[in-house]
């Protein structure tokens, strides 16, 4: 069997393409869509994300501010910035870079963010309609997985699928979204995680595998069915030292065991990892226009 590689790149292009008549509309009516960008500490990986998504931004013809705060910032200090930006019209979505130092209680920050600019969709309130089958801003990283389906045409209605990962930027709400009566839903999902036991007794049956555990290729070609579909949403950094930099990124799937099995798989990078500031940029789109019905 010859394995389809779902490459991130041709499915975030297309999506740009149909949210551009949205931002020219949004222009013409004097509005464009904005983002404001926290970022706490100096961390590397943090400013090179958060410096991608800018660039992204701005080649839409959309707008982004990055603010930026030392490590030490209280959680006072930080709550009362987001307030302001709550209020400030200029900008329709607000993201707080992750993790944030250990000092600082992320869910309330998360939570300080007022709904309808929360186009990272972790609010509670977001969350909750996820769960109702009611989602407004659905999580980028799972809104992508989605997309990626979309795109290549993978049927979720009726199938067996298993997430393995429970986190409530991606495991959750993938769950609860391929479970609802929606398009891409309709399914019958297993969400497995790091104390499941016998983790294979539910890949090995599953139609589509959703992996977004955070462990590197911790799922092999022996624990997948003949034509499985796999979305691998891990991004794990592993050594070696064959490489300059001194180590690669893999999955949460052993790419090359799974190939000739699998009926089609994400590679990583290039395929989820792609999607997710396209999914920002189409969220935030979506909160201009709803804040400027």
């Amino acid at each position: 069997m010859e394995t389809l590689i779902l490459k991130g790149k041709p499915v975030s292009c297309k999506i740009k393409e149909d949210i551009a008549s949205k931002i020219t509309n949004l222009s013409s009516e004097g509005i464009v869509p904005s983002l404001a960008v926290i970022i706490v500490g100096n961390n590397p990986a943090s400013k090179l994300y958060v410096n991608s998504k800018a660039k992204t931004f701005k080649s839409l013809n959309c707008y982004s501010e990055i603010f930026e705060f030392s490590s030490d910032i209280t959680q006072v200090e930080l709550l009362n910035h987001i307030d302001f930006l709550n209020q400030e019209d200029k900008f329709h979505g607000i993201l707080v870079q992750l993790p944030l130092p250990k000092h600082l209680n992320e869910t309330q920050v998360l939570e300080k963010i007022i709904p309808i600019k929360d186009v990272d969709g972790f609010h509670p309130q977001n969350q909750g309609y996820i769960m109702q089958g009611t989602p407004k801003f659905i999580p980028c990283t799972p809104l992508g997985c989605l997309e990626i389906l979309k795109y290549y045409d993978i049927d979720t209605k009726g199938k067996n699928i298993v997430v393995v990962g429970r986190s409530n930027i991606v495991g959750k709400p993938m769950a609860s979204l391929l479970s609802q009566n929606l398009d891409y839903g309709n399914a019958t999902v297993t969400l497995c995680h790091t104390k499941t036991n016998d983790l294979v007794s539910f890949t090995s049956k599953a139609d589509i595998i959703i992996a977004a555990v955070g462990v590197a290729e911790l799922i092999n070609g022996s624990m997948i069915k003949k034509g499985a579909h796999i979305i691998d949403v891990g991004i794990n950094r592993v050594k070696d030292i064959t490489i300059d930099k001194g180590y690669k990124v893999v999955g949460d799937v052993d790419f090359d065991d799974v190939l000739g099995k699998a009926a089609s798989i994400t590679p990583v990078p290039g395929g989820v990892g792609v999607m997710t500031v396209t999914m920002l940029l189409s969220n935030t789109v979506q909160a201009a226009i709803n804040q400027n019905k």
